[in-house]
């Protein structure tokens, strides 16, 4: 996202002690026939060579057909609705990995979210996919390139899920699977909205995040923001748009002045400090939100999906919709 919203949120998770395609395609390196005759070998088919691939940085990447042992760390809700499983998963902290992928992804050996390139190496990789340009600052790149193919995605494909899940799976040769799962999604979202404006109508809702020092609000168009509002059709409060314009991250500071203009009418809230969410519901300022009015506030664990993005992850978020609001 400007920086990249998601290593944002591991930024806030660390400070917080808690828990947050087009690819150009090259040919295959095959031999030429008359190399192939000369050597009397069988051609290899274009499906199990190795392609050369170009990456967001401009490098010339020479990805394995079938790549088997993954790192792609914090992509991998990609990974998993693709049918792959990393050789490491992201943590942040002291090995918090992403909960609502552990049924996946339970027993994966956890990787620090900088990918230190000694640690990368002990898990002899055969592709690395790095979400950004900023895991490559320095010499990285020429590091992990001595470990394994890397390649880097990117802060364009890299601000819409929905690219980068394309983008990955033209790097995992699973372009077409690839197709499929987001075609599904966009089948499934649009008939989760039909049925929530068919029970609620037209209805604002805001996502929140609250940590042991700060409230954090869902940016419009990032992360779970994307979701309620782009996926989901709620309308987007009036403090939310102008927090989003401000903030480039997929979660942004929300003072409690701000908290009390928040009109929603609907919130979801992430809580990661119960002692905290407890203090802040004694609050007026909190009791007079119209959400929680009405209540009309549900709230989450910090293990939940709402701080992630991608198919895995909307799907959850929109079944907590849906379960929550239309009971």
């Amino acid at each position: 996202m400007k920086k990249t919203a998601k290593l944002s949120i591991a930024s806030v998770v660390l400070a917080s002690l808690v828990t947050i395609v087009s690819a150009c395609s090259g040919q295959p390196n095959a031999a030429s026939p008359e190399t192939q005759a000369s050597n009397s070998q069988t051609a290899t088919p274009a499906a199990e060579a190795p392609r050369v691939l170009k990456d967001a940085m401009g490098n010339e990447v020479t990805v394995p057909a079938q790549p088997q042992r993954v790192i792609a760390s914090y992509l991998e809700d990609h990974l998993v609705a693709l049918g792959v499983k990393p050789v490491a998963q992201w943590s942040v902290g002291n090995n918090q990995v992403q909960g609502y992928l552990q049924k996946e992804l339970g027993g994966i050996p956890a990787i620090p979210y900088d990918l230190p390139p000694e640690v990368v190496m002990s898990h002899s990789p055969d592709l690395i996919i790095l979400e950004s340009a900023t895991l490559i600052e320095g010499d990285k790149y020429s590091q992990y390139s001595k470990i394994a193919p890397t390649y880097t995605i990117g802060k364009e494909k890299n601000s819409d899920w929905r690219k980068e899940l394309l983008t990955i799976g033209e790097v995992l040769n699973k372009g077409e699977e690839a197709k499929k799962v987001l075609a599904d999604y966009e089948t499934f979202a649009a008939k989760s909205k039909q049925k929530l404006q068919k029970e609620i109508g037209e209805k604002s809702a805001a996502a929140l995040w609250i940590t042991g020092k700060n409230v954090y609000v869902a940016r419009q168009d990032l992360s779970s923001g994307d979701v309620l509002y782009k996926d989901l059709g709620f309308k987007v409060p009036a403090i939310v748009q102008e927090i989003s314009k401000s903030g480039d991250a997929n979660w942004n500071a929300i003072s409690m002045e701000k908290l009390a203009e928040l009109d929603a009418e609907y919130l979801f809230i992430v809580n990661s400090n119960p002692t905290a969410v407890e203090q802040l519901q004694k609050d007026p300022v909190w009791t007079n939100i119209p959400a929680v009015k009405n209540g009309n506030a549900y709230t989450f664990a910090k293990d939940s999906s709402w701080l992630y993005t991608g198919v895995i992850a909307n799907r959850q978020m929109i079944e907590n919709v849906l379960s929550n609001v239309m009971k």
